[in-house]
């Protein structure tokens, strides 16, 4: 069914990371920054050019920056930009979509193809696209075989997609979000490894290389779970990277991270541990963070009856932050629904009512990718038997149909089709 993230942007800057790592992406990228320089010019800091700006709605918001862009969407932001979105710009696109009742599809990704799948439907659908890599999906990419000691593997294929998304996204023309998903207590050499990417690509193009990325710590106490955080969103701070993270389980399993067996107590996040979350992360300068907080989510796709949604979480959490914020807004913060997939349009709707600005798809997005080749290969099972010999003659080759990029195609354009329903449902339509 689903689950919820609750997003509070606000502004950060300072402190260091926990959990060191052995591994350094550096190395692994330091080409990609010499491709990128001549795609396009960014200022040497990005901090350097971004002066606090005015609260929006009780929310902290990301500084201004002190000259005005040139606006490049019609209906978006000015700050906001055709490639990959970051910094300031990732909050005036989110604070846009929350004042316009859409929220932007999240995808998970396994490789180029479901990447440029994401891109191809963000086009064709004319909004925003989030690119989400999961850990096993870096994994995927680098390759199964791959040495993955201190998930090497993992930091290396996720760097490498993110390089991939920057080097093409503008030739698609669309806003895209660089996220990754879940990192749990075990996984955090994972995230410090895409953190020193980010800071490595931020010294050269004042910018990181991931817009944002999820800490999932649901599983530890509150206490810990926000405590850790907090150590990397201060790290975090200094380059304008976003972080999410989560209160309340999420039920079922996403790419090897879900609690099945949970007390179904736990399902539910409380309105003051969301305000608890916010008072800690909200001391910390110019930092930017989200918050997902469970009601009753799972992921996955469940047959009716068996997900206990309570939705009016989110409603309750929105009224008890702007009463604690003493804000004029009736919706001070942002809210994300995780694990999309399987959820009814009514759901959805009522969800983005409630300030969503993102929902995460996965479930969904596989099953249309495998159904592309799988039509594809019952379309043209006769010509895919041999390398010669099909209907047409004995002798008649088949590489046409065997080709690789032939089922592959057959799968990003399904891929592509189903998130162009899902931005139907997002209202996510024609909004650049």
């Amino acid at each position: 069914m689903s689950s919820i993230a609750i997003v509070l942007a606000c502004l950060a800057c300072s402190g260091t990371g926990a959990y060191g790592r052995r591994y350094n992406p550096a190395a692994a990228f330091s080409a990609g920054h010499a491709v990128n320089k001549h795609i396009s010019s960014r200022p040497s800091s990005l901090s350097e050019s971004v002066q606090p700006g005015p609260a929006r709605q009780g929310v902290v918001s990301m500084a201004e920056t002190a000259e005005a862009p040139a606006k490049v969407f019609p209906k978006l932001p000015a700050s906001v930009k055709p490639g990959v979105v970051t910094g300031p710009a990732l909050v005036d696109l989110l604070q846009y979509a929350k004042e316009n009742k859409f929220a932007i599809p999240g995808p998970n990704i396994v490789g180029t193809n479901s990447i440029n799948s994401c891109m191809e439907a963000a086009k064709k659908y004319g909004g925003p696209i989030i690119i989400t890599f999961s850990r096993g999906g870096g994994q995927f990419i680098a390759g199964k075989a791959a040495d993955n000691t201190d998930d090497a593997a993992a930091i290396a294929g996720a760097v490498a997609g993110a390089l991939h998304v920057r080097q093409v996204a503008k030739l698609y023309g669309v806003p895209v979000i660089l996220h990754t998903d879940h990192c749990q207590k075990s996984w955090l050499p994972w995230f410090e490894g895409m953190l020193e990417a980010d800071e490595a690509y931020f010294k050269e193009h004042g910018e990181p290389l991931f817009s944002s990325h999820m800490l999932d710590l649901s599983e530890e106490p509150l206490e810990e779970n926000v405590a850790i955080c907090k150590k990397y969103l201060e790290r975090m701070a200094k380059i304008n990277c976003l972080l999410e993270m989560e209160l309340g389980v999420t039920g079922g399993e996403e790419d090897g991270c879900g609690y099945s067996d949970v007390d179904s107590s736990r399902l539910y996040t409380q309105p003051e541990e969301v305000w608890y979350t916010y008072e800690q992360f909200s001391s910390i300068p110019n930092a930017a963070f989200t918050v997902a907080a469970s009601f009753g989510n799972v992921h996955g796709v469940y047959a009716p009856g068996n997900v206990d949604l309570k939705p009016v979480i989110l409603h309750n959490t929105q009224a008890y932050i702007k009463e604690k914020l003493g804000s004029d807004g009736d919706k001070p913060m942002f809210f994300v629904f995780h694990g999309g997939s399987g959820s009814s349009k009514e759901d959805i709707q009522y969800a983005i009512e409630a300030g969503v600005v993102k929902m995460n798809i996965d479930t969904d997005t596989q099953w249309a990718y495998w159904d592309g080749m799988r039509k594809y290969e019952a379309t043209n099972r006769e010509y895919l038997q041999g390398q010669i010999g099909n209907p047409e003659g004995p002798e008649k080759p088949n590489k046409k149909y065997y080709d690789p990029r032939m089922p592959l195609r057959a799968g990003e354009e399904s891929m592509a089709d189903r998130l162009i329903a899902a931005a139907k449902d997002l209202n996510c339509v024609d909004v650049l």
